[in-house]
């Protein structure tokens, strides 16, 4: 591979498929902008889901926006020459066979689908559109778990049909929320009704939808079916006749408007956008996946082929989460914009292809935290907005949840949140909670006392300022009345309890907490802690005058409150504790690993290295709880404690191809969906930290690498620095740091006996090419 142009071995990761698809699970993904396709080829006929961000219904329920069936007469696709390939240079899906090619591609600037064909022989093209949404569909059992009431209701609950008509030679669809929905509900029940008026309201008339329409192409009647077990009905467009060219636009519609009429003229100026801008955006679009692959990637390669999918699955992993970049709305943990019908996944869950478990608008933040934290150091820093904004939406919602129930300040916001700020009405504990039970609180073994997650969002946000300059001043006020709460609401607590606010020491008493969702009525949460404690220290850090003086003052005697993160003993040496105290394990995190990762507290070049050795090598929840299914973090802990063979192995099986689904970066189900996103983000993670590391103003080079595996990488740090480097038969052999005067901020982490070593790159004034040290772990 060439070291000026590392480009050409993105060909080597495409996906290429020699015969059909058997079914929606075998598809490939293929989108852009905030638009997500399944693609695949079943019986001759080209089949893809259309998914777009923001698409929930009235129950809070993420929608699929139909599905498009494409077919050729005579078709050439069924012959021994059939080829698919995701082409990840273009973004594109290539299908082709007899003569013919359909090439797929999303316009990322504009939510457009376009379909290209080109034949040698005059083709007779026709494309259905399919909606299984074409009557009100009553939702039963489990199928609740697709929506925000995830259980039966003593009530009757439906997901409302879709409007669908052919217009003009036209198919024009819709699907719009009324006045009410779940989030009156949820309001009304969490006894919020007096502030409704108040707060933010994503549901309320939101309307999606689009309109499919092709050169030369005529409404030709409607039809029926059954697919996965789900009956649909079809809109047929037919060309008028058979030609070598032809093409199809599907623009796809989402907002909030008072009257259908203003979202259908939003519609239609879409329609004229891309009739104007159609000679530049596939070049607007080929320059921007160009942009993508260049800012960063990862090649890997070695002795072992699995050793080569790592490299290859970290690179379409990141395909699929650029596909959401734009969105107006976060990457969901589970699925994404990917899900496919549900009963490939589980036989028992058959439902129709808007199911995925978990939901739809609600986010479970310990699991979106997997999907953002990777964009770091690839350097896709305009793909954390739909993140970020999700907490500033809410943020007010959350402030009013503190006043209303304990009458102080602060956001409180917590682990299973609606995207309008609310706990999820199930989770909250609606169905089941005890009468006078504090209404702030949810009624949840899992989730009681969980309000820290939030912070790790925090994180990202004052990362992004480390990284490449944003301005943080619009993410100051979440961070600062999330603080807010900690600060007021457990000073009332101990109020509550006796005399003192503080304990003797000066500390807050941070009971009862919970460490992640399992060590649950803790006091002085290892997580909570370290949370607290890095983003106090990130804000005090910030330049002049972005955090004025007084507020200076204020956050540096509340960061004297932080207690210490607590510490036991284990087979007779120092390990981290999750907490001092707790009243049970409720599930399998291993959250005293968190001052290692996401806190960065404990790790490679940092004090009490041992300590945090010892929790991850001899901690029994630590041991029990390694792993690589969905979230589990096993392989990032290795690597950022420099444990080089314990990072490799559970790499190495992290992101090995999947053995479920045809295309290999559809893992799961893990603990939720397929395809599981916080199984790939996670996987993407523990590979950078085995790279890279940062720590304080260093970059800290190959801390956790095995010299048998070959590599070519280049990856974001802060101070806008760019590293790339390769690693070749155990030596590196080219290194280049951007800007040059970082250079001396490197240091290139060795083993040798088990003993840490450190070679500073010289302070040359320029890039060095260090071709003689031989690295030995």
């Amino acid at each position: 591979m060439s070291f000026s142009d590392p480009l050409p071995t993105l060909d080597q990761y495409n996906v290429v498929w020699a015969q059909p698809s058997e079914k929606s699970s075998d598809s490939m993904p293929c989108g852009g902008g905030d638009i997500g396709l399944n693609v695949w080829v079943e019986g001759g006929d080209v089949l893809f889901y259309l998914s777009r961000s923001g698409t929930f219904d009235d129950n809070n329920q993420m929608l699929k926006l139909g599905r498009v069936r494409l077919q050729l007469a005579p078709n050439p696709l069924c012959g021994d020459d059939f080829r698919q390939e995701l082409d990840l240079k273009t973004g594109a899906v290539e299908i082709s066979g007899g003569g013919a090619k359909i090439t797929l591609w999303v316009d990322v600037f504009r939510p457009v689908v376009h379909v290209e064909l080109e034949s040698e022989a005059a083709l007779e093209f026709m494309a259905c559109y399919e909606n299984w949404r074409y009557d009100d569909h009553l939702i039963s059992g489990k199928e609740f778990w697709a929506n925000s009431y995830k259980e039966p209701q003593d009530h009757d609950v439906f997901t409302l049909r879709d409007s669908i008509a052919c217009v003009e030679n036209e198919v024009r669809f819709f699907h719009r929320n009324g006045e009410e929905t779940i989030f009156d509900l949820t309001v009304r029940l969490q006894g919020m009704k007096e502030v409704k008026d108040h707060m933010f309201n994503p549901l309320r008339k939101r309307t999606f939808g689009g309109a499919m329409r092709g050169e030369n192409m005529v409404a030709s009647g409607q039809s029926e079916g059954e697919y996965a077990g789900t009956k649909y009905q079809s809109w047929t467009l037919k060309s008028a006749s058979p030609a070598t060219s032809h093409w199809l636009e599907i623009a796809l519609h989402v907002a909030q408007t008072e009257t259908l009429a203003q979202w259908q003229k939003g519609l239609n100026a879409l329609w004229s956008e891309a009739k104007q801008d159609s000679t530049t955006a596939r070049r607007k679009t080929l320059d921007w996946w160009a942009q993508l692959w260049e800012r960063s990637f990862i090649f890997v390669d070695g002795d072992d082929p699995k050793i080569w999918e790592i490299g290859r699955n970290y690179q379409l992993f990141r395909y699929q989460l650029a596909c959401n970049a734009y969105g107006e709305w976060p990457t969901k943990f589970n699925g994404g914009l990917f899900t496919f019908d549900p009963g490939f996944v589980d036989e028992t869950m058959a439902f129709t292809p808007d199911y995925r478990r978990w939901g739809g608008g609600t986010m479970t933040a310990q699991n979106q935290r997997l999907v953002y934290f990777p964009l770091l150091k690839s350097g896709d820093f305009d793909f954390f907005q739909p993140q970020f904004d999700f907490y500033l939406r809410s943020l007010r919602n959350a402030e009013l949840r503190s006043e209303t129930y304990w009458n102080h300040r602060g956001a409180a916001f917590t682990e299973q949140i609606e995207q309008f700020g609310l706990p999820n009405i199930c989770e909250w504990g609606a169905w089941n909670r005890p009468e006078g039970h504090d209404m702030g609180l949810e009624y949840n073994r899992w989730l009681e006392y969980q309000w820290d997650t939030v912070f790790e969002f925090c994180l990202m946000m004052l990362e992004t300022h480390r990284y490449i300059g944003c301005d943080v001043a619009e993410f100051l006020p979440l961070i600062e009345s999330c603080l807010t709460f900690f600060d007021e609401h457990y000073r009332m607590l101990a109020r509550e309890r006796g005399v003192q606010e503080l304990s003797e020491e000066g500390h807050y008493i941070l009971f009862p907490g919970s460490c992640c969702e399992t060590y649950k009525i803790a006091y002085n949460s290892a997580s909570t802690i370290a949370a607290l404690r890095v983003i106090l220290e990130r804000i005090l850090a910030l330049p002049a005058p972005i955090l004025s003086a007084e507020k200076q003052e204020h956050w540096r005697e509340v960061l004297k409150r932080i207690p210490p993160i607590p510490l036991r003993e284990i087979e007779g040496q120092t390990a981290i504790a999750p907490a001092i105290v707790w009243q049970r394990r409720q599930n399998s995190e291993v959250p005293q690993l968190y001052p290692v990762f996401p806190w960065g507290i404990y790790g490679v070049g940092k004090p009490d290295l041992e300590i945090a050795r010892q929790t991850y090598c001899h901690d029994p929840q630590a041991l029990s709880c390694r792993s690589i299914d969905s979230w589990r973090q096993t392989a990032i802990f290795a690597a950022r404690l420099g444990l080089t063979e314990e990072a490799a192995k559970y790499t190495l099986l992290k992101m090995e191809n999947n053995p479920n689904h045809r295309f290999s970066t559809f893992w799961g189900p893990g603990f939720d969906w397929t395809p599981d996103h916080n199984w790939g983000g996670s996987g993407m993670i523990g590979l950078q930290e085995m790279l890279l590391q940062i720590v304080d103003e260093k970059i800290y080079l190959l801390p956790a690498w095995p010299l048998e595996w070959n590599v070519h990488f280049k990856l974001h740090a802060p101070q806008s620095t760019t590293v790339e480097a390769r690693v070749q038969n155990g030596q590196l052999i080219e290194l280049k740091i951007t800007p040059e005067s970082r250079a001396k901020d490197v240091v290139l982490l060795t083993t040798l006996d088990r003993e840490w070593k450190e070679t500073f790159v010289p302070a040359t004034g320029k890039n060095e090419t260090i071709a003689d040290r031989s690295l030995c772990f």
